[in-house]
């Protein structure tokens, strides 16, 4: 009896969702190394170098944290350090991310306000401005937002929002999320006014999973000194203080540090300028091509396009993961699904990290072999779009 031949993958695999991301060899060499004393003088140069790189990509001169944990860990250590059972916070509804954050705040006992979203647009500056203008007693703590809401390809105006903050002459602490962002998008942990960044290693910082990241304002550490709440594991007094001599009160993850010291190495030497603008670029050239295919970019508002990732609305009627399976199967590349309630209603093309102009046109080459494949209606010409868009033929969109 014949059979089709089974797909075979030569090649490498095209790891397209939006993180964890590609590790480059340097990375990976750099963490393939023998595991050294944490208590001796090799791992404090080794510490202070890490924790005085990621204030530089922060931009902050402020105390950054960094836990072995994913970037779930470091969502609660923002709360567990801040903020005591019974208080209330003001949330927005991003997305599939920001509703998680918001599970595991009231997981905490927070009193939490959801601001309603349709997540095709970020956390809106004038609803939360005015929000706190109407609470004249302080009662809500801190605003908590994520910056690029992973799941919609939506990146929420951060400093906007910090400018309604201080309009309303409100004390909340500001908390945001940056793990999708961190080292893609342009973000400035001092001069926007935050007081907790949250982070993890694995999307921007071209790393496997396993670093979570806090940096710290002053006022946030002022409340984490007042702050009754439990914690040990997460105590940021404790980890700032061993971190001053290069240490850390725990075992610490040596060989994820060996490797970020290396991420942080490609990033300075690209130059984060440059990183961001890179990132512009290949966003725009998706863009460019999803218009051409003649079908709509999730995200609802030009203002805040994600640099990181796309989230590509299928047409009526099609399912979005049985065209990703078609494409893994066929091509060898992983996009994103759609999760929560746009599970089967868009694929998500991750174009952040360690990324060039040739693995985008392969992705998007892809992403175009894969409608043909999967039987999806497309327009032809997404691939010549998003090249035009790369080599100034045509404007960016």
């Amino acid at each position: 009896m014949n059979e089709a031949p089974a797909t075979l993958h030569t090649g490498r695999h095209f790891l397209q969702i939006p993180g964890p991301t590609n590790v480059p060899d340097r990375v990976l060499r750099a963490i393939d190394m023998p595991t050294i004393d944490h208590r001796g003088p090799e791992f404090a140069r080794l510490g202070l170098a890490v924790i005085d790189g990621c204030k530089r990509v922060f931009q902050t001169a402020q105390p950054v944290v960094i836990y072995p944990s994913s970037g779930t860990g470091a969502w609660e250590a923002a709360i567990l350090n801040t903020l005591s059972p019974g208080d209330r916070v003001l949330m927005a509804e991003t997305g599939h991310f920001a509703t998680l954050w918001r599970k595991m705040a009231e997981k905490l006992k927070l009193g939490v306000e959801f601001l309603p979203g349709d997540w095709r647009h970020g956390a809106d500056p004038a609803t939360i401005g005015a929000r706190l203008a109407d609470d004249r007693g302080h009662a809500i703590k801190a605003v908590m937002v994520v910056h690029n809401e992973t799941s919609t390809g939506v990146t929420s105006r951060i400093p906007e929002i910090r400018r309604a903050i201080d309009q309303a002459n409100h004390p909340a602490l500001f908390l945001v999320d940056t793990i999708s962002s961190l080292g893609s998008i342009d973000y400035r942990h001092d001069e926007w006014g935050v007081d907790v960044t949250v982070a993890g290693s694995q999307k921007g910082l071209m790393l496997p999973p396993g670093l979570g990241f806090n940096a710290v304002s002053d006022k946030a550490l002022a409340a984490s000194r007042a702050n009754a709440s439990p914690r040990s594991y997460w105590d940021w007094q404790e980890i700032i203080a061993a971190n001053r001599t290069g240490y850390w009160p725990y075992t610490p993850a040596t060989n994820l540090l060996y490797g970020l010291r290396e991420a942080l190495a490609m990033l300075e030497e690209e130059g984060l300028a440059n990183v961001f603008a890179r990132h512009d670029r290949h966003a725009a050239a998706t863009r460019a091509a999803v218009r051409a295919w003649g079908m709509d970019i999730l995200c609802a508002d030009p203002r805040e396009y994600s640099s990181a990732l796309t989230a590509v609305m299928m047409p009526q009627g099609y399912d979005a993961d049985h065209y990703r399976g078609v494409v893994l199967d066929r091509f060898d590349m992983s996009l994103g699904t759609g999760l929560a309630k746009l599970k089967g209603t868009v694929f998500r093309i991750g174009h952040l990290g360690h990324f060039n102009d040739l693995t985008l046109m392969g992705t998007l080459a892809g992403v175009e072999m894969g409608f043909d494949a999967a039987g999806v209606p497309y327009t032809p010409g997404g691939v010549i779009a998003a090249m035009n868009s790369l080599t100034g033929r045509a404007e960016n969109l």
